[in-house]
Parts: structure tokens; sequence; C-alpha cells
């Protein structure tokens, strides 16, 4: 017997947010976290503009930024100066500092408004999957039981278990160095401070406390021991060349420069989102955008396979596109580090060359940040990108593209008044865009990318994209 439609291990950003889109359609869907509460520590403290860009398209965007803090550029590592966000392709020109745990609590509280049920303190251990489902059993630290569903996401980070039960291989290169990190407290100046043989330390401020990230000067012997007040404190007077007491650690960690893309983000129903699916170098502050962005693509997908309305091979485009996107990541974060550690090698100093001119600059942000994702170029701009927040006119009052995908449905928005006698899958509006010349019409994905896009009235260039898309719905000739 089913207990839910989907199980998803780990209640990070990507298991939040995929719970949180599944259940919007109508999907049962169960949270497993091995913490009994979120971390009192923060990973991160960074949306990148695609991130917020998605969060937008269901309407959560907006109250984070205005919790957090404005920056009109692009977190990179090894260029000079910053990659500057005005102009690029986004309707957010802007990194947002916020904590990662105020995002988790803002998707948390969607996700259980939906009706998502979160077992916190419950560990997934092992499964076996069916033609027909995925058994898990779960330990809450106690007792053990086993939790019957459709499918199982695992969300549980780079050591996940669900990829590694699955047999899911995760190829990539092990790590060069290690970096310590530690939220204490302390009287260095924030910035970077260089000691006498040129190794560096950075401090960076935080409410209440700085946190520290200084290289490891070898390898760790187990590179998951944990890591000791005593230890960094070490590393950060060997740096400086003297002492400086840390005190009261709120969080101590190291990381390195591994980088890992799994051979497969699906392995029957079985799939993988996150850390779970993608490690790479800290590099641009990626990790929890990369994070939502796999989320946001796997949601309706997993939906509409669920609720039986998927046309054939769709739930496999989540693993073409985000497989793509995770290659395209991992190559960008470790050409970051290795420009940092060229130091004036002829490929550094081109790359800081074509930083400083306008459209490199420009094309460099967006790359970074994922802000080119295409996943099927055509003909118009707009085919296979996200669709830009355009204002628009529905029903003589004036709203904004990203307002129509709230629902999570796919949307045909009618400029050219061609479709208005269609209804069905998808939800048809017919809207005046007073910034548009070339749209006729556009079909949105759920996530907000465009599955087709006309000039006119393309019926059957529409009929191709419902099929492949949303299935077998008859497209009405146009008006």
């Amino acid at each position: 017997m089913l207990e839910t439609d989907v199980l998803v291990a780990g209640a990070g950003p990507a298991g939040l947010l995929v719970a949180a889109e599944l259940a919007l359609a109508g999907v049962r869907t169960t949270i497993v976290e091995r913490h009994p509460s979120r971390p009192p520590y923060c990973r991160g403290f960074n949306l990148n503009s695609r991130s917020l860009d998605l969060l937008a398209r269901r309407g959560l965007a907006e109250g984070l930024v205005a919790e957090g803090h404005q920056v009109p550029h692009a977190p990179a590592t090894g260029l000079p100066g910053p990659l500057l966000l005005a102009g690029a392709a986004t309707d957010h020109p802007f990194s947002l500092g916020i904590p990662q745990t105020r995002v988790e609590e803002v998707l948390e509280g969607w996700a259980t408004d939906l009706g998502v049920e979160i077992l916190r303190g419950h560990e997934l251990r092992s499964f076996t999957q069916s033609p027909e489902s995925v058994s898990s059993v779960v330990h809450n630290g106690q007792f053990g039981r086993t939790i019957t569903a459709r499918f199982l996401v695992g969300c549980d980070g780079g050591r996940s278990t669900v990829r590694k039960q699955a047999g899911i291989d995760f190829p990539g290169v092990d790590a060069r160095w290690y970096a310590l990190l530690g939220d204490v407290e302390c009287e260095l100046p924030y910035g970077v401070s260089a000691g006498p043989d040129g190794r560096t330390l950075f401090v960076i401020p935080r409410p209440g406390y700085v946190r520290i990230v200084v290289r490891e000067d070898d390898p760790p012997a187990d590179k998951y021991a944990p890591v000791t007040l005593e230890r960094l404190q070490a590393q950060v007077d060997e740096v400086l060349g003297r002492h400086v007491e840390l005190r009261a650690p709120r969080w101590l960690t190291r990381f390195g420069d591994a980088a890992r893309l799994a051979s497969s983000y699906r392995e029957g129903r079985v799939l993988l989102a996150g850390d779970a699916a993608h490690i790479h170098p800290p590099a641009g502050a990626i990790g929890v955008n990369v994070a939502l962005d796999d989320a946001f693509n796997l949601g309706w997908k997993l939906a509409a396979t669920v609720l039986g309305t998927a046309p054939p091979g769709l739930l496999d485009t989540y693993h073409t596109e985000r497989h793509a996107a995770g290659s395209r990541i991992l190559a960008n974060t470790r050409a970051q580090v290795a420009l940092e550690e060229a130091g004036d090698e002829p490929l550094a100093d081109l790359m800081r060359r074509v930083a400083v001119h306008p459209a490199g600059n420009r094309a460099l942000a967006e790359i970074i940040t994922g802000l080119d994702a295409c996943y099927e170029p055509g003909g118009h701009p707009w085919m296979g990108r996200l669709a830009p927040d355009v204002p628009l006119v529905v029903d003589g009052r004036e709203t904004h593209l990203a307002a129509l995908l709230r629902s999570g449905r796919f949307v045909l928005v009618d400029f050219a008044g061609a479709f208005a006698g269609w209804s069905g899958a998808v939800e048809v509006v017919a809207a005046e865009g007073p910034s548009i010349s070339d749209v006729g019409a556009v079909l949105l994905r759920p996530d907000g990318h465009v599955a087709w896009v006309t000039s006119g009235a393309d019926e059957e260039g529409l009929a191709e994209a419902v099929d492949r898309w949303i299935g077998d719905v008859a497209v009405p000739a146009p008006a």
C-alpha cells in the first residue's frame, strides 16, 4: 500500500522546493530529514539572479528581496573586479545576501502550507524499488519503518545514501586541496589577510561573528574528520605568523575543490537533485542556486508522471536538461579556481581582459550564474530560455508574465487572439504586451521556460509542442 506518492530524502533547499512543487500540482509528498531540527549554522548567504527569477514565478522572491541585501554583481573567483549584472538577461540584476537558513524557512512554510509532510529526525537507511514503487526503510533513532512511494527523490547531499544505493556512478576529480571554514569571534579585520609566507585567509563579516576561510597546509588524513577549534587556530596562526585568538565557535567544517557529477540523474523510480547529483568547488557561491534550479526543473515533470498526464519521455528530460547544466557548472567553477591559481599566466591575463570588456563582463556574469540556461535553442531569442518578466495587460488589469505561473501549470499567452477558443490542459491567457512586438503567442512551461513561441498563429508548431510537453491534447485551429 502506498503511503505517499513521492518520498523526498533531505530537507535542504532542493528537497523543500521539489516537495512544494509536487504538492502544488496535487501530489502527496513526504520529506524525511535525518536532523531533528534545522542546523543552527548557515551554509551560505547568497541567492543569485537566476534563483530569484525562478522563485518569482511562484511569488516567493519579493519577500526575500525585501529582507536581503542587494549587491549589483555576481560572486566570482579569479577575476579582477566584479561581474556586473546590469543589462544581463535577468529580472533581478543583483545578488541577494540572505542566509540560506532563511530561504529554507520560507520554502518549508510554503511546502507545509501546501500539505507536505516533513518527518525530521528520520534517516533513510535503505530502499528497494520495483516497477511500480519504491520501499524505503527510515529510522528515527529508536525504531525503523518502511515508507512505500511511487518515486524516491534523493536530495541528501554530496555523500548521498540514495545515489549510492541506487548504484549511480559519481565520476569526477578528487580534491587537490582543502580549506577550513569557521564561524567564530575574533579581532581580525574583515577582508583578506596575508601572512609573511604569502598564504592568505578570508574574514567575512556575519551578524555577531565572522566567517574565516583558510586553506590547510597539508591535505587531512581523514577529510571527514571533525574540524576542531585548535586545528583552525593553528592554521590561522601559521598563515599570519602570529597568534589571534579565535573564540566561541558556532560552526567548524572543511571543504575542498573536488568536482563530481552523477552519471545519471535517474535510475528507474529514483531521482537525484542538488548536491546528491553534483559537487563542485565553491567558486561563484553557486551551490544552493543550482539545487533550486534542479528542483524547479524536476517538480512539474515528476508531478505529471505521478498523475499520469505526462507524455512519454517527459521525466527523462530532467536528466537531459539538468545533467548538461551540471556539467557546465562543474566546468565553470573549476575554471574559476584555475584562474585564481594561474596568477600572471597567459590564460588568466586573457580572461581578465575579457572580464573588463562590458560585453565580456556581462557574458561571464550570465554564464557563472546560469542566466544563460537554454534548454532548447530555437529561432526566437526566447525559445528554450526563461521568459522575461515583461509587463502585461490582462482583462484590462496591469500584471506581469511571472504572475501567470503562480499555479505551476502550463500557460499559453496569446497576444494575437489566435487561440481564444482553446481550453483544457493549458491555461490560455489573452494578453497585451506593451513591450512585445515580435511575439504572437508563447507556451510557457511550469518552470517558466519557453516551450514554443511564434510571431503569428503557428498551429502546427503549437500542436507539436503540446504533444511533446503536455500530451495528446487537441489544439483548435487559429481563430
